[in-house]
């Protein structure tokens, strides 16, 4: 999902590595305000021990069949460890298993906390909450997946790459051709690889493991919904998507790798834009690429054109349908890992009743077609103790009081989650 809104800058703020790796004084945690009853943690879960594979056309692990419901939380990289907490705890409450965040923050001078502020320029001080995420998922029993770069402009992404090594502006919605380039110049992907390579090896100083030996980390993703307008052939995604998924293989053998694109089908004669060819993507192409372990989709069908529009809902079953089967045809396993509906009135998502049932026939429709999925977006707690933000409109809170708006969205996801997590 794009993120078209403020990006709250992390605080400055004591953290809890001087406990865990013997730093600083503990008496320095007495300014971190204490997490809400409804935000604190059930019983504590080991932390993984064996890595989730894909054999078969399904995610396995332990040798038995592993189906997730999960989330995404963006923003975990760039904030207090207050907040790591309260989101990931959350999380874990509501039976989620995997959580999707991202692992990069590219360029100096902006509002977030730069972890790579120059090409091969790496804060491994600023990368202490992404180390902190990793750790904490792992003592909740979760799992994540890590994005390394993004096609919109949000922490950098692909439009910084292009600043750094082709001077240019670009503008991800305006300008496609310099965007693009991003696919193909040699010196912006040997800088990705440089950036990726530092993450997968990092050693989490929480953990004592490097990214790469750490089972917490259920995948690397080579980027959150790459597109690749001027070439509707899809060549230069897909030959992109072939080189990086090798490499991320060969420096992350035991994760998996996904491509992070959003399932545009890439067909030429089709007049739904999901479907068609307009964003130079070919998504069962990508998926069949022999280093990709499973596809990604995602589902904003209000966004999507008038057909998708006119019937979000029944539009987005269709959607899900489509790649569970083309999924299960190409022998890979298929993961809704973002999907999300807007509430606005006079639209046909009025309410939040609206928005409950629609996501209750997707999630059916995950569990009846042997898929995994990932809403968007889980938010928590912030450092004074109120609520992230609802920016985009796709909020969903976990607390159980009246106060909360998406409440009964909330447990149609977590009555999925346990759905999910017995047919495993």
């Amino acid at each position: 999902m794009q993120e078209p809104r403020p990006i709250p800058a992390r605080p400055a703020r004591p953290t809890r590595r001087s406990v865990l790796i013997g730093g600083a004084a503990a008496a320095s945690l007495t300014v971190l305000p204490a997490l809400p009853a409804d935000a604190t943690p059930g019983s504590s879960k080991h932390r993984p021990r064996h890595f989730v594979r894909a054999h078969g056309g399904q995610f396995r692990l332990d040798g038995k069949p592993f189906r997730f419901a999960g989330t995404n939380t963006y923003y975990l990289h760039q904030q207090s460890h207050y907040m790591i907490d309260a989101a990931l705890n959350d999380a874990a409450a509501m039976s989620l298993k995997v959580v999707r965040a991202w692992a990069f923050a590219d360029g100096s001078g902006a509002s977030f906390t730069a972890l790579q502020p120059e090409p091969y320029v790496y804060d491994d001080n600023a990368l202490d909450a992404l180390d902190y995420t990793v750790y904490r998922a792992g003592q909740l029993g979760l799992r994540l997946v890590l994005v390394l770069t993004n096609n919109w402009p949000d922490y950098g992404g692909m439009q910084q790459y292009v600043k750094w090594f082709l001077g240019l502006d670009d503008d991800s919605s305006g300008d496609a051709v310099n965007h693009d380039r991003f696919y193909t110049t040699t010196s912006i992907k040997k800088c990705y690889k440089a950036w990726a390579r530092h993450v997968m090896c990092r050693k989490n100083p929480y953990t004592g493991l490097h990214y790469n030996a750490d089972p917490t980390i259920m995948t690397f993703e080579l980027a959150n919904e790459p597109r690749n307008r001027s070439d509707k052939t899809g060549k230069a995604v897909l030959s992109w998507a072939d080189e990086m998924s090798r490499f991320v293989r060969s420096h992350a053998p035991h994760q998996l790798v996904a491509v992070g694109d959003e399932g545009f089908y890439g067909d030429s004669g089709n007049a739904d834009y999901p479907y068609s060819d307009y964003e130079g993507n070919h998504w069962k192409k990508l998926v069949a690429l022999p280093a990709v372990d499973y596809g990604t989709v995602h589902l904003y069908p209000q966004h999507w054109g008038d057909t998708a529009a006119k019937d979000p809902a029944a539009w987005g079953t269709t959607w899900i349908s489509d790649h569970l089967r083309d999924g299960a045809r190409l022998g890979k396993p298929v993961v809704i890992e973002e999907y999300g509906l807007n509430v606005s009135a006079g639209s046909v998502v009025p309410n939040e009743a609206a928005r409950t049932a629609a996501y209750r026939a997707w999630t059916t429709t995950v569990e009846d077609g042997r898929g995994s999925d990932q809403f968007w977006l889980l938010t928590s707690r912030v450092d004074d103790g109120s609520f992230y933000p609802d920016y985009d409109g796709y909020r969903i809170v976990w607390r159980a009081d009246n106060t909360n708006p998406t409440r009964a969205t909330a447990a149609v996801l977590a009555a999925h989650a346990k759905t999910m997590n017995g047919g495993s």
